[in-house]
């Protein structure tokens, strides 16, 4: 008797393979990475930032950052939740909404401190 597999077997085994690697992938991305991914911290959709492309203008550019942020955890916060200071931010709350890992906005952080 022959057996067969049914396809959403076989996309289903796909998928489970594929998502640790894409989550291995997103977590080795540096912060600048995932400030430019479009599809994660997406920064310069409102903010300008050097190096960027299609920068937008919503946000203020980031820019003399430990100048306005001398305290890396403060920054850190903003990026966590921008409503906790602000609660009118347009800003989505990356960490409070889990749009990116703990881990990312750490590497965000300190790719946005150093600008």
């Amino acid at each position: 008797m022959k057996k067969s597999i049914s396809i959403s077997t076989v996309v289903t085994l796909a998928t489970l393979f594929m998502m640790p690697l894409e989550t291995i992938a997103k977590e080795a991305m540096t912060g600048k990475e995932i400030s430019f991914e479009r599809k994660l911290g997406n920064c310069l959709a409102c903010h300008a930032i050097a190096g960027g492309k299609q920068t937008g203008n919503i946000g203020p550019p980031l820019i003399a950052m430990k100048a306005r942020f001398p305290d890396r955890a403060v920054l850190r916060a903003q990026i966590w939740d921008a409503t906790i200071k602000n609660p009118n931010s347009i800003m989505l709350p990356f960490g409070r909404h889990k749009i990116i890992t703990e881990s990312q906005i750490d590497k965000v952080t300190d790719f946005i401190h150093s600008l």
